[in-house]
């Protein structure tokens, strides 16, 4: 058997058919309407045999890669008509091949014609997500949508979506598929669609290639491109109620983000089919190419995953931008378009090796998107540190109202809430709130939150921080999930188990004691964080220069947001005394570049395994990541190239510098780089290409860094 290569990139999704005959007579439909007419020869429905070799297949792979998920797509023809008893069993199989192995992530893409409840009583066992295909209100969908006796399916589709919102199946809807036609109304379309409050809408292109065009009726240069955008700029009229596949994979990859859809970007295809009688197939839009287009010849009943894996047209839509064309990878939208879908490339005197049919239209897409979503207003934050700083500090104000929102049911966070509302509404308390909010790995802890179950500790225990800075009485109470409190820019505490604890603060000092249960630590001890030594339950931050030189922080558990390992905690002086040592001779250097009041000054550092230099993680503004055997020299060399770094990086979370996906992006990146290790010449060039581009290309307040940057090159190369 032959071996996929670790290199290449696993399949993960799985598109099952189980059916290959439909109910309905779409005339648009890739399977029945286009040049492969292969399901002719199909078995009506897959067998339960068939169903067991995929099963046995599937595992193998999954065992083989160590897949944490897999995804298996039931489609067909109509899955639907295999019957409840049929998607019983087909669901059990895969169920029991896959569910020891992997997160097995059932769904169903369905014209939702004959949906009852008998079929979503088998989704509902098996956790089966349904999608629904549906082209607007009635006269949108029935252009196309019609059943064999050229009656219309609208009604009957709305019955079969009514019926998944009901409350024992409304987990299982996960959205709609609309098939875009430029001859409909696309506002109407969408408030059609979205009247149904579906979890997802996406719009897809007619599969068209270059020898079957797209319809065009009114003969405009980029139809698709303006129906798309007039939804777009509805959708966000609405304040976007929902997900939009296409809309949200272009917001992504315009951010530098991934694809979130096949049709676009660069993402390797991690995709199989397998039709009902065991085949394995490419990706099945390309049967509008032709006859045979998406065969490989193999099947799972003589063949794995691996061999499939390994077939060229698979390796084909794994190589990113080397397998697209030429006129693809000069373009300046490739990032997100990515040539499109690849079997919208196809022309018969050349194959694959073309731009999208649709070309046009994506880029006129992605290009609109870009101008809509762009910030052009000016920004104060790009005039000087200090407005930067500020203008940081508002982004995590912002994500400490946003994880309290995701906190409201947790009773114990009212309190923190109410507290951290008075400390923001005091002028004497305010600065010291701002100083915790400051500290950069609060910001990787809201974060982390956001994406993720909410830390209702951290948020309590960073409550507790700024009451304890700002000398205000508190007292907080909460479940300690570990034995290790963290107080953001003090210290660390330590418990002698997790459960409720209390925290009790006054003007110069804190008590932590146990609550309930079988606590031994329910009397507490006091700690007065400016006594040396406090506690012997508490370990404190030391800063290295006095009170203004940055804070060393070897202990905050969201410190970990570094491309390098976090080292554990010190147990000795050599890092601060090696780092006293490097601030002295950035003291002893009098350049314009290190002693300027706006170069960058660390507010924390944080020591890294050896070997990992200097590096920025995804953190707050003003974090270092150091490792623990850099040289005094080196580290005096590094910080003003890294501190570079960190503005840049600073003003792009704070304002658009340029509009998404331009060229400017990467040209900026250049500039600064170059000018960071004194590169005149292909600073100059990086600069030069950033004055030429369109004048639209920069925002306002990307203007006036191109202008900064120059005057630095300026002074740097004189």
């Amino acid at each position: 058997m032959t071996s996929q290569s670790p290199d290449n990139p696993p399949l993960r999704q799985l598109v099952l058919k189980i059916h290959s005959r439909c109910d309905l007579l779409c005339d648009h439909c890739y399977v029945y309407q286009h040049a492969d007419q292969s399901w002719r020869g199909r078995p009506t429905f897959i067998r339960p045999e068939t169903v067991r070799a995929v099963a046995g297949r599937l595992a193998e792979h999954t065992r083989a890669r160590a897949l944490e998920s897999v995804s298996v797509i039931l489609h067909g023809g109509e899955p639907l008509l295999v019957g409840p008893a049929r998607l019983r069993d087909i669901c059990a199989e895969l169920t029991r091949a896959l569910a020891p192995l992997t997160t097995l992530d059932l769904r169903m893409h369905t014209n939702a014609v004959t949906l009852n409840r008998r079929h979503l009583d088998v989704c509902r066992e098996f956790g089966v997500r349904v999608s629904v295909s549906l082209d607007g209100d009635r006269a949108a969908n029935d252009r196309h949508r019609l059943d064999h006796r050229g009656r219309s399916s609208h009604d009957r589709v709305l019955r079969g979506i009514r019926l998944l919102q009901e409350p024992e199946y409304r987990h299982l809807f996960s959205g709609i598929l609309c098939t875009v036609d430029v001859a409909n109304d696309p506002v109407a379309v969408h408030d059609a669609l979205t009247a149904l409050a579906p979890p997802r809408i996406d719009y897809l292109l007619p599969h068209s290639t270059w020898d079957s065009p797209p319809p065009n009726p009114a003969g405009a240069a980029t139809p698709y491109a303006d129906w798309l955008l007039a939804v777009f700029d509805r959708w966000e009229e609405q304040g976007r109620p929902m997900p939009v596949r296409t809309f949200d994979s272009v917001l992504s990859t315009l951010r530098d983000g991934p694809p979130l859809t096949e049709a676009l970007g660069l993402a390797p295809s991690d995709l199989a089919v397998i039709e009902t009688d065991g085949t394995f197939e490419q990706a099945d839009w390309l049967k509008t190419a032709y006859a045979g287009a998406p065969e490989t010849g193999y099947d799972v009943f003589r063949h794995g995953f691996a061999e499939f894996a390994s077939h060229p047209g698979v390796l084909a839509r794994q190589t990113g931008a080397d397998g697209i064309s030429d006129t693809c990878r000069r373009c300046p939208v490739l990032r997100s378009c990515g040539g499109g879908l690849y079997g919208h490339r196809y022309r018969a005197e050349n194959g694959f090796d073309n731009p999208s049919v649709f070309c046009a239209d994506l880029r006129s897409l992605v290009e609109g998107i870009a101008d809509r979503v762009t910030d052009r207003t000016f920004a104060p934050a790009v005039l000087s540190l200090p407005r930067l700083s500020w203008a940081q500090l508002e982004l995590t104000r912002k994500l400490v109202r946003r994880t309290r929102q995701q906190l409201t049911a947790e009773p114990d966070t009212e309190v923190a809430w109410r507290l951290l509302l008075a400390l923001d509404a005091d002028s004497g308390t305010a600065p010291h709130l701002d100083e915790v909010l400051a500290h950069p790995y609060v910001r990787t802890g809201l974060q982390r939150s956001l994406r993720g179950p909410a830390d209702a500790a951290r948020f309590m225990s960073l409550a507790a921080a700024a009451a304890l800075r700002a000398g205000a009485a508190a007292t907080l109470s909460w479940d300690q999930p570990g034995t290790r409190l963290h107080l953001p820019t003090w210290g660390t505490y330590r418990l002698d188990a997790p459960g409720r604890i209390e925290v009790t603060v006054t003007p110069d000092a804190f008590r932590v004691r146990g609550v309930g249960g079988h606590r031994t630590d329910t009397e507490g001890t006091w700690v007065r964080p400016d006594e040396i030594p406090a506690s012997t339950r508490w370990r404190p931050l030391g800063r290295l220069l006095a009170q203004d030189g940055p804070l060393v922080d070897d202990a905050d558990p969201y410190r970990d947001c570094y491309p390098a390992a976090v080292a554990p905690p010190l147990e000795s002086g050599d890092f601060v005394e090696r780092l006293g040592r490097a601030y002295e001779l950035l003291a002893k250097d009098a350049s314009d570049r290190r002693t300027a009041a706006d170069a960058f000054r660390p507010t924390v550092l944080t020591p890294l395994e050896a070997g990992s230099g200097l590096l920025l993680g995804a953190h707050g503004f003003g974090a270092l990541g150091v490792a623990v055997d850099v040289t005094p020299e080196e580290f005096a060399r590094e910080l003003p190239r890294i501190g570079r770094r960190a503005r840049l990086t600073a003003l792009r979370e704070t304002a658009d510098l340029h509009r998404p996906g331009s060229p400017a992006g990467a040209l900026l990146d250049l500039a600064d780089t170059e000018l960071g290790r004194g590169a005149h010449p292909e600073a100059a060039r990086a600069l030069t290409g950033l004055t030429l581009l369109p004048e639209a290309e920069l925002t306002p307040t990307g203007a006036v860094l191109v202008s900064q940057l120059w005057s630095q090159w300026a002074d740097l190369h004189d």
